[in-house]
């Protein structure tokens, strides 16, 4: 529902910008010239994201606290198949009184395995927002320079977020400001592109960036 409302913006934005424009051309063509024709720009963030320098750090500190919880949900199952083994061998000799226990002290591990994943989960993505977000701004200051530098009106991203279609299916590659956001960033667009060709697949210019959490991508830009 967000990707379509956002595609819907984008086209709405587009055309009715196209109309505005014939519009003046035909009631004002002095004034349309002097404005020039509506300039949009496209850029992906994702892929600017993999290519500054906190990147290899975000990903670290997230691979960090990922296997860190993996660990001791990892011990945590093991705790709970042990006592349970205990308990499937013992149960014949149990009274009901303490087969009870030993069932409810079962049932209680498992509830907090299954609330651990939930908590880690949810920490992972704080992690990965709180990291990220500091470098999305730096990239969307680069973005807003860009496009007061080479007049573009509209800035769009191409990719929407994991696992969707891109907003941009068609675009002139001349419209493609990527490589003036990262020099206006200070780095260098020919050894991006070249750290990013091993890690293509399929036609893909999304080279390894930060991996998000199972059901994240890279932070939105917001306007300070």
């Amino acid at each position: 529902m967000k990707k379509n409302l956002v595609m819907a913006f984008a086209a709405a934005l587009l055309l009715g910008g196209l109309s505005a424009q014939a519009q003046a051309q035909t009631t004002t063509p002095a004034t349309t010239a002097a404005a020039g024709p509506l300039k949009l720009g496209y850029t992906n963030i994702d892929y600017v994201l993999s290519q500054t320098p906190e990147a290899k750090d975000i990903q670290n500190q997230l691979t960090i606290q990922r296997t860190q919880s993996e660990n001791e949900l990892k011990r945590m199952q093991k705790e709970l198949e042990d006592k349970y083994g205990a308990y499937e061998k013992g149960a014949a000799q149990m009274s009901d009184v303490i087969k009870k226990d030993r069932e409810t002290e079962l049932q209680g591990l498992q509830a907090r395995i299954q609330e651990f994943g939930r908590t880690a989960e949810q920490s992972l993505q704080t992690k990965y927002q709180q990291l990220v977000n500091p470098v999305v701004q730096k990239i969307q200051k680069a973005i807003d320079a860009v496009a007061k530098d080479n007049g573009y009106q509209y800035v769009f991203n191409l990719d929407a977020g994991a696992n969707t279609i891109p907003i941009l299916l068609v675009a002139p590659e001349e419209n493609n400001i990527t490589e003036l956001v990262l020099k206006k960033m200070g780095i260098d667009p020919a050894k991006a592109a070249a750290a990013a060709k091993p890690a293509a697949t399929g036609g893909s210019n999304t080279a390894t960036k930060p991996a998000a959490p199972a059901t994240g991508s890279a932070a939105t830009p917001k306007k300070n």
